[in-house]
């Protein structure tokens, strides 16, 4: 996992876009925490629709048991898991197939998300907008946003959504319909705006909306790396990519811990994370949980149930869930194997009484043996934790 919801990334200076469709994008963008950041601006279409698709990458495949990765997430799915970017890759031309292929194959690439995007007019108004697979694009923005069902349930049969702030500047009205041209002109109808943290995104659409408006073809790609240093990393892709790319690292900011712990106050993983060590167990450094997060559901690729049964964002077995799952964060009810505001503070609360309230290497050492009975584990979370602490120095 790497920088999360509203984690505030300033990237200003970047060289951005200039397209064969004519496409500029200029001032900075801002990474706020699982969100990707792109400014769209001045990017018009020409010419006819190209294909459109999103590319998942694979998950980390550890935890409570190997298991095999899962097919791809539909919107329709509940929300389980996050995505924590690292490197944004924006290709004016378009990435291809092939260079996809070779970005996923770098050797600690964890996940890797990519789609189109363009400068499009709403009723005669211009808004940038990029087209998504809406099952997996959820998992890169704001907590709240991302676990609203109802909005990707619409944005995946065929409506738009809107950045809060751009729905009121464009005057948008739920359950209306709107004129969206690009390359060609659709009729679709506004499903509803949320935070999306997209800074200079107004709107998203579906992939089937992408190829009618014709934007461009898998512009710009996230990747989550969390083991690469950003140099390696950002080194392995240019290799891939030769020329032509622009490469913004996400990492390097870090953000308070919330004063309050009410849900309310948690909008994001990073501060889910940090609010559920200080709650559930303040002498456990909120890095480990996060390192276990990442390890366990590949960044919420892989939720199981796994071979050995565990279930969940942070890999829970429904017999250890009976006893240590709470109603951490999450809404009034029945603890939700499969909510993370309920699974991360679970974990907490289970890594605590199993050794990490010590405060020492060697009650750390045997709460994550607890988790997973592993050598290998956990070093491999200790590693990742460790490199957390690094880059939110």
């Amino acid at each position: 996992m790497r920088p999360l919801p509203r984690l505030r990334r300033s990237l200003t200076g970047a060289p951005w876009l200039r397209s064969r469709r004519s496409f500029v994008a200029s001032g900075s963008a801002i990474v706020a925490g699982s969100a990707l950041v792109i400014a769209l601006a001045g990017w018009h279409l020409t010419g006819g629709p190209a294909p459109a698709s999103q590319d998942g990458g694979k998950p980390a495949g550890a935890g409570a048991g190997r298991h095999e990765p899962l097919s791809i997430t539909t919107a329709t799915s509940p929300l389980r898991g996050i995505a924590l970017p690292d490197l944004l890759i924006v290709l004016p031309s378009g990435l291809t197939a092939t260079e996809l292929v070779k970005l996923r194959a770098i050797k600690g690439v964890r996940k890797m998300i990519s789609f189109d995007g363009a400068q499009i007019s709403v009723g005669g108004v211009s808004a940038s907008v990029i087209g998504v697979n809406p099952g997996q694009f959820r998992s890169w923005v704001p907590l709240r946003t991302a676990s609203n069902q109802q909005m990707w349930t619409r944005l995946a049969d065929g409506d738009f959504i809107a950045e809060t702030t751009a729905a009121a500047r464009l005057q948008l009205t739920r359950n209306s319909s709107y004129l969206l041209t690009g390359a060609s002109a659709v009729k679709e109808r506004f499903g509803g705006s949320a935070q999306l943290d997209v800074t200079g995104v107004d709107l998203v659409v579906n992939q089937a909306t992408s190829r009618k408006l014709g934007l461009v073809h898998q512009v710009a790609a996230l990747i989550s790396a969390p083991a690469l240093g950003m140099s390696d990393l950002m080194a392995k892709v240019a290799a891939v990519l030769k020329t032509g790319a622009h490469l913004v690292s996400l990492r390097g900011q870090k953000s308070a811990t919330p004063t309050a712990l009410s849900p309310a106050s948690i909008t994001n993983y990073l501060q889910l994370f940090q609010a559920s060590a200080a709650k559930y167990c303040p002498r456990l450094s909120w890095t480990v949980l996060a390192a276990i997060g990442q390890i366990e559901s590949g960044d919420g690729r892989d939720v199981g149930p796994s071979s050995a049964g565990a279930l969940g964002p942070m890999q829970f077995l429904p017999s250890t869930w009976a006893t240590w799952g709470i109603d951490g964060f999450g809404p009034p009810g029945p603890p939700d194997i499969m909510n993370p505001y309920d699974a991360v503070p679970s974990a907490a609360r289970y890594l605590c009484a199993a050794g990490a309230s010590s405060g020492t290497q060697d009650g750390l050492r045997q709460a994550i043996f607890a988790y997973n009975h592993a050598d290998w584990y956990v070093n491999e979370v200790l590693g990742l934790a460790a490199q957390y602490a690094a880059d939110y120095h």
